[in-house]
């Protein structure tokens, strides 16, 4: 079996730009190939040097000297990688595996890729990517390289000048490479395109050595060969230019979001939700709720009780009023026993109808509870809270036996608390009066939550026995059936009623 030929970037100096892939590669290879000029230095080894171990092999390739008297200088380059390729062949051969070490990205003006050529028809060969000195240089001058349509165009300093002007004169954005005693020439060039003003150098991007500054500043004398000119993205200088002023938190127009959080975690969360959540500079909310939302010092959180919901919709419009953006974060959908009537019913008084409120819908705990044993609410049903704090117990008497005689599948939220601790089983006598006993009946609790349960029970079992304000019971109709299957209960209600 042969070795494996590897072909790893290690960006453009940095040692930290190497990707975690690369690393893996050389610190497992059994052979390492850097190349050198004739000195014996070589960039690509002193950045992969903290990678490298003890018993490794390694193969320095040496560049023949540049000088040579020779009007071939690619002859003699390419008898140079044939006798590299046959050094490496050698280990391949004998089932080991190569590692080539390359600045930057191997297949951008990489030397790799000449050893690429010759050998990977005959052995596997892996390019494992690398960033380039032209991402590097602009992320270091913080600059993109293109937005939107733009085109970047990528040139090596050795073109002739005057196709090099030509290019850079029909292109948006450019990085030119291979500078050094090209500089002059490159330079003429840039000028000559009519780029010069918003050109700049950069040299040895990410090292200890980095040099930035405008291309018209630089003098000739003083640049490297690992140095390139960049033109960097116009439509970005110009769409940043027309901006607006940025926005502080209480400047401009603010505005109140009553965001639906869902049963649960963030999984249950909508993508809008999300984003509401994200450019709020203030949070509004029962504190358990608010404790759903990750923290974000950004932001100013304002925790309340359960009980004072007029107040907290008050001082979220106050909030909104003096330019904040407001979230106002209820569990499940705001509009089913939650927040959006409550700031609304606020809001609708004179001193607030100029402040924005918006409404966002959320996941609702019956919907939740539903889709747990199938559908108990796929016919018509009625949403109803046992909750006798805001209406009086006779009402929610009326309406429940009003639904039961109209054969309507319920949710009922809100079905017990602390302080109310007999409501089920009397809702359970009122529903008896025009239900079968063995109506099925779903009992769900901090459904998505980690203390998630689900009970399926008959309606004459149903007594208050563990239900409490994190639960949601589903009483079905007359058609609601439960079936056993293989995966658990299944509790649906039919869609055709019969005539």
């Amino acid at each position: 079996m042969t070795g494996h030929l590897y072909g790893v970037g290690l960006g453009p100096g940095d040692p930290e730009l190497i990707t975690v892939k690369a690393v893996r590669l050389i610190e497992a290879a059994d052979v390492v190939v850097h190349h050198a000029a004739r000195h014996g230095r070589s960039v690509a080894r002193r950045i992969a040097e903290p990678y490298l171990r003890d018993g490794q092999i390694e193969e320095a390739l040496v560049y023949p000297v540049t000088t040579e008297d020779t009007d071939d200088y690619q002859r003699v380059l390419d008898e140079f990688y044939e006798r590299c390729a046959a050094r490496l062949a050698g280990h391949l051969d004998a089932g080991r595996d190569v590692v080539v070490l390359c600045a930057g990205d191997p297949f951008f003006y990489g030397s790799y890729m000449h050893l690429h050529k010759r050998l990977s028809g005959r052995y596997p060969a892996t390019a494992v990517p690398g960033v380039t000195s032209v991402s590097a240089a602009s992320a270091e001058l913080g600059r993109p390289l293109v937005e939107r349509d733009e085109v970047l165009t990528v040139l090596p300093g050795t073109l002739p000048p005057d196709d090099l002007a030509r290019r850079l004169a029909a292109t948006d954005s450019a990085a030119v490479l291979k500078l050094g005693r090209t500089f002059g020439n490159v330079r003429g060039a840039v000028e000559e395109a009519g780029r010069l003003d918003d050109a700049w150098y950069v040299e040895r991007a990410t090292t200890g050595g980095q040099r930035m500054q405008p291309l018209a500043d630089v003098d000739a004398e003083t640049v490297p060969y690992f140095s390139l000119a960049l033109l960097p993205s116009r439509v970005h200088e110009r769409t940043r230019r027309e901006l607006p002023p940025p926005r502080r938190a209480g400047d401009g127009p603010g505005e109140v979001t009553v965001v639906g959080l869902g049963p649960a975690g963030r999984d249950w969360l909508t993508p809008e939700a999300q984003a509401a959540l994200a450019a709020a500079d203030d949070l509004v909310g029962y504190a358990p709720y608010l404790a759903r939302v990750p923290a974000n010092p950004r932001q100013e959180r304002h925790p309340s009780d359960n009980r004072v919901e007029s107040e907290r919709a008050e001082f979220a419009l106050a909030l909104a009023e003096r330019g904040r953006r407001v979230a106002v974060v209820s569990s499940g959908d705001p509009g089913v026993f939650a927040m959006a009537a409550a700031v609304l019913e606020v809001a609708a008084e004179e001193r607030w109808k100029d402040v924005p409120v918006r409404v966002l819908p959320g996941l609702t705990a019956a919907n939740a509870v539903a889709s747990r044993v199938g559908a108990p609410l796929g016919h018509d049903y009625c949403v109803l809270s046992l909750s006798d704090r805001l209406k009086p117990w006779d009402v929610i008497e009326r309406r429940l036996a009003a639904v039961a005689a109209a054969d309507l599948a319920l949710a009922i939220y809100n079905p017990a608390s602390k302080t109310r601790t007999g409501q089920v089983a009397r809702a359970r006598d009122v529903l008896l009066a025009h239900r079968d006993p063995a109506t099925p009946v779903v009992i769900g609790r901090d459904v998505g939550g980690p203390e998630e349960s689900v009970r399926v029970i008959r309606l004459a079992e149903l007594d208050g026995t563990g239900v409490d304000m994190r639960c949601l019971l589903l009483v079905g109709s007359s058609q609601t059936r439960a079936a056993a299957r293989g995966d658990g209960a299944a509790v649906f209600t039919p869609r055709r009623y019969p005539a």
